[in-house]
């Protein structure tokens, strides 16, 4: 049971509500993610980070899990620790490997969990990569990788879950997109521009579900999180010795996926979660553009070229 002073952290600290298109009240007066148990809830990405540990939060609600990703050992490893939370057996757990970026596949991963659980609830398209290069020196390759991963990966899979959802008039399709797809930042172009794109592929189906209300889709835009994302990031030949991080103020995964179960529990339509300064310049950017421009500017002038002499990675 969350205290009252964690309540009202969670809602006034962390998370920010985009208000054209949320009410915002205080999460005290909202379900919790207790709301989320009994669910089949099916995690891409669950290998490690964000996903990993939405998959430990889970098993501790209830839920029936079906974990997605590449590498089948990390999957089992995952498992292996839901289980031990107690909540869950083997039978409410499916280990279903496969690569988002093969698109091929995800008609049959579909076909494969609707057999094994009878039904989807919520499909968290968590998968992702990032990439740490400049814009002269990223490789087409690597703008063409970050796409058909991020982008027409979690579009495709999420064709594939949708008329199973719009045939039971319910279900959630949550999309871990980032405040990045709105709010611009330098030494990442790639991995930004398949966010914006997520982002208005995610409207575009807000808009077109609007007759399915029983369809929630939320947008939900962590900021700088603890996570193993940089690790497997696209770089180029030349490797940059990290002494400083770009971002110094990253938000604990526990922390991060315990705020956006509330926000799955309580049918948010997008969600902005990170610490502070980064709400405050991701609001800065929405309503006073120009002064969020002057700040940006200010902040990544100095990162660009300590990142080019090879000081600083963008970890």
């Amino acid at each position: 049971m969350s205290s009252l002073s964690d309540v009202l952290a969670s809602t006034f600290f962390d998370i920010g509500y985009n208000p054209s298109l949320i009410f915002c009240l205080p999460t005290l007066f909202l379900p919790q993610e207790q709301e989320l148990t009994g669910l089949v809830v099916w995690v891409t990405g669950a290998s490690s980070g964000i996903g990993e540990e939405l998959a430990y939060q889970l098993s501790k609600l209830g839920v029936s899990l079906v974990l997605s990703a590449r590498r089948v050992h990390e999957l089992e490893r995952v498992k292996r620790k839901c289980l031990g939370n107690g909540n869950l057996k083997e039978k409410d757990i499916f280990v279903l490997p496969f690569d988002l970026a093969n698109r091929s596949s995800h008609e049959v991963a579909t076909k494969a969990v609707l057999q094994e659980f009878g039904r989807i609830d919520v499909l968290v398209n968590n998968a992702g990569k990032i990439h740490s290069s400049l814009i002269v020196d990223t490789k087409m390759d690597f703008f063409k990788e970050l796409i058909e991963l991020n982008y027409l990966g979690t579009v495709s899979l999420t064709k594939c879950v949708l008329p199973h959802m719009i045939e039971r008039k319910q279900g959630k399709i949550v999309i871990v997109n980032s405040l990045v797809s709105f709010v611009p930042i330098a030494i990442s172009s790639g991995y930004c521009a398949s966010k914006h794109a997520l982002r208005g592929f995610i409207h575009s189906l807000q808009i077109e579900l609007t007759k399915h209300p029983g369809i929630i889709v939320s947008n939900i835009c962590p900021g700088p999180v603890h996570s193993n994302i940089r690790k497997n990031a696209l770089t180029e030949e030349i490797i940059f010795i990290s002494r400083l991080p770009l971002f110094d103020r990253q938000m604990a995964t526990r922390r991060c996926v315990r705020l956006m179960l509330v926000a799955m529990a309580n049918n948010l339509k997008e969600v902005w979660i990170g610490e502070q300064p980064y709400l405050l310049v991701s609001y800065l950017w929405q309503y006073m553009p120009t002064l969020a421009w002057w700040i940006i500017r200010k902040f990544w002038e100095k990162r660009i070229d300590l990142f080019k002499s090879g000081v600083v990675r963008a970890t």
